[in-house]
């Protein structure tokens, strides 16, 4: 057998025989082309990408599309001032109590949910793939410590937390970042932790092992790449929830800035002149958080199923 070994000519091998050590790669590249083609041919996917790059647009540069400044009044050109006006051709979402033009305070309030909210989830992701990696990897006392951390944060009403946390350090921007992060960590590291705990079985971690090489190269260099899929789904869902989560501090007052067109200080301002048929100043912003959740969920969806097949 060895004889006949050593005679083998390495040109008699059939073509297809050289290259099966990068076939792992190409399947992996082959399987990313259609997951790209799936993505762009799901609506879903793409009518989310087109209302939130409209939000993203309006966030980069609100002066694109606005029509006013975002706390200045609506004066015509005969000097009438319009104030509690409905939507018409001089004001298109109507005007609040200030006279200051709804539909532009819409675009410019944007910027506000649009640089916290997804500032916030990458945090949450990051802090909590390290933390998802640890539980998964190492289990024993690791993961029961950190989960039974991560379960006392969960078992309290999210907005709870926030509002204690932001009272007792303040309403920061930072402080805001870091108070929706943190409260979304634990979420994140238990998705991550399952995804782990599924790789961690596989025979190129055992072979890892055999080699080895030390957890942490495990960890970054091995799992984590391959729960790349589980990760940018969970940003995209995050998203979601922070924008939701942060719309809602601003309503209920905890916000950086008081006067800012921010769509839950808005909402918060005016909600109250419903009773009185003056529904745009609310409604406009209302209805501009629900466009972006619905379309980050879209998208959320698309990209879970895209991983998913």
């Amino acid at each position: 057998m060895t004889d006949i070994a050593n005679n083998i000519d390495p040109d008699d091998l059939e073509p297809d025989a050289v290259p099966m050590a990068t076939a792992p790669a190409q399947d992996r590249k082959t399987v990313r082309q259609e997951q790209r083609k799936e993505l762009f041919r799901d609506p879903s996917f793409l009518i989310g990408s087109f209302v939130l790059g409209f939000w993203v647009l309006c966030s980069i540069a609100p002066g694109l599309l606005a029509r006013q400044g975002e706390n200045d009044p609506v004066i015509l050109d005969d000097g009438t001032f319009l104030a509690r006006t409905g939507p018409d051709a001089n004001a298109w979402f109507g005007t609040d109590n200030a006279g200051r033009d709804v539909y532009s305070r819409v675009i410019y309030g944007a910027f506000d949910v649009l640089t916290v909210a997804p500032i916030a989830a990458a945090i949450a992701v990051a802090a909590g793939a390290m933390l998802g990696l640890i539980m998964g990897y190492y289990r024993g006392w690791a993961d029961e410590i950190i989960g039974r951390i991560s379960e006392a944060v969960l078992s309290l009403p999210v907005i709870l937390l926030a509002i204690l946390v932001l009272v007792v350090f303040g309403t920061s921007s930072i402080v805001i970042v870091l108070t929706v992060a943190a409260l979304f960590t634990p979420v994140v590291a238990r998705t991550v932790r399952s995804a782990v705990l599924a790789e961690a079985q596989l025979d190129y971690v055992t072979s890892a092992k055999l080699r080895g090489e030390p957890s942490w190269f495990v960890m970054t260099r091995e799992i984590l790449p391959n729960i790349t899929n589980v990760l940018v789904v969970e940003f995209t869902v995050r998203v979601g929830y922070a924008i939701f989560t942060v719309a809602t501090l601003a309503f209920l007052g905890f916000t950086s800035d008081a006067t800012s067109p921010a769509w839950g200080n808005d909402i918060a301002s005016t909600y109250t002149l419903i009773n009185s048929d003056q529904w745009w100043p609310t409604i406009f912003p209302a209805i501009a958080i629900a466009s972006l959740v619905i379309a980050v969920n879209l998208i959320a969806d698309s990209l879970d199923k895209a991983f998913s097949s």
